[in-house]
């Protein structure tokens, strides 16, 4: 690879308008934020100082993350808190060109420890109207059920969300996953249905390739979040091209615990030769060290990508969220623009 390729890449993917459909917004917490909302609310944490929560970031497994993860979510107290939270990431995410987000957020990791559902979801609706207003990114806001707590809690937390349906677009489902399969959730994704939401879920990041079948067969999802494992299957790879189905694949995360050893092995290249509707995606960005363009950068020089391979992954991150097919039109329309003054 030359250095002008690698130049021109990062130029293309810096222009490029793109969404992103797979962000955690507790996993946006910076560590200086983490520190600033531990002081104003008084909460305790295992860290003296902002480098020694930089230090802690170091997993060797999806766990050794979510133990860190579901520690820094102490620090979010209060609506302001996740208003904060939010339109910090918003900014992020407009000077990387994102134009459109569909955010997660995990209701069950603050109603447990006694923070208003109305809290969590007042503060980053809030957030992501005004970074509608300043920053023109629109939105959709998916509420996530925990799949290491039981159905009866998702169930719960459905019922909470009830007066909130208006400003819910989907459901989704992460935390650990081994030993905690979708079809755990098959009556609660049901009834999210019923109730006009989306559907989405992660499956086959460290579970295997079943768990990517059973969020097809038993939880009917629209879309699959993570799903690199789909690639040891090849009839799932071939159901998955022929129903067109959109995968939120996350780059840096992948490498960060350990889920691939180098990004020359992230399935990114193998889903785009088979034909899979893949979408790059930032995760957990504080974290795992990278926001979506750092994704993009990152795993297109690690893979060759070619510059139709950067277009396709822009046009898809549209074409993959749960945008109007007026919206989508308009955002291919301006990916193809951007791209046309590189060609």
């Amino acid at each position: 690879m030359t250095p002008e390729l690698s130049d021109l890449r990062q130029s293309i993917i810096a222009q490029l308008p793109k969404a992103e459909l797979h962000l955690h917004i507790e996993g946006s917490l910076e560590p200086e934020m983490m520190f600033m909302l531990a002081q104003r609310n008084m909460v305790e944490i295992p860290y003296t100082s902002v480098e020694e929560i930089r230090k802690a970031y170091a997993f060797s497994n999806l766990q050794d993350f979510l133990d860190i993860y579901y520690q820094g979510m102490a620090v979010l107290c209060s609506e302001q808190d996740f208003f904060d939270l939010t339109y910090a990431y918003l900014e992020r995410a407009q000077s990387d060109c994102v134009r459109h987000v569909e955010i997660f957020f995990d209701p069950q990791g603050h109603t447990s420890r006694g923070v208003p559902f109305d809290s969590a979801i007042g503060g980053i609706l809030r957030a992501l109207e005004e970074g509608e207003k300043q920053f023109k990114i629109s939105h959709r806001l998916i509420m996530c059920f925990l799949r290491h707590l039981d159905e009866a809690s998702a169930f719960e937390t459905l019922s909470q969300a009830e007066p909130w349906l208006d400003k819910i677009a989907g459901v989704g489902l992460d935390s650990s996953e081994l030993g905690h399969p979708p079809s755990k959730f098959a009556r609660v994704f049901a009834l999210a249905r019923q109730k006009g939401l989306k559907l989405v879920a992660h499956a086959g990041e460290e579970g295997p390739p079943g768990y990517v079948w059973e969020a097809l067969d038993h939880l009917h999802v629209d879309r699959i979040d993570h799903g690199n494992r789909a690639l040891e299957d090849e009839a799932l790879i071939q159901r998955i091209v022929a129903e067109k189905k959109t995968l939120t694949v996350c780059p840096l995360s992948n490498l960060k615990l350990c889920v691939v050893s180098n990004l020359v092995d992230s399935p990114v290249k193998a889903m785009l030769d088979a034909g899979i509707k893949v979408t790059i995606n930032s995760d957990d960005p504080s974290y795992f060290g990278g926001y979506i363009n750092a994704n993009f950068a990152a795993v297109a020089d690690a893979q060759n990508l070619s510059i139709d391979n950067l277009k396709t992954l822009a046009r898809n991150s549209f074409t993959g969220s749960f945008l109007s097919d007026e919206h989508i039109a308009q955002h291919i329309a301006a990916v193809d623009l951007v791209m046309d003054e590189f060609c």
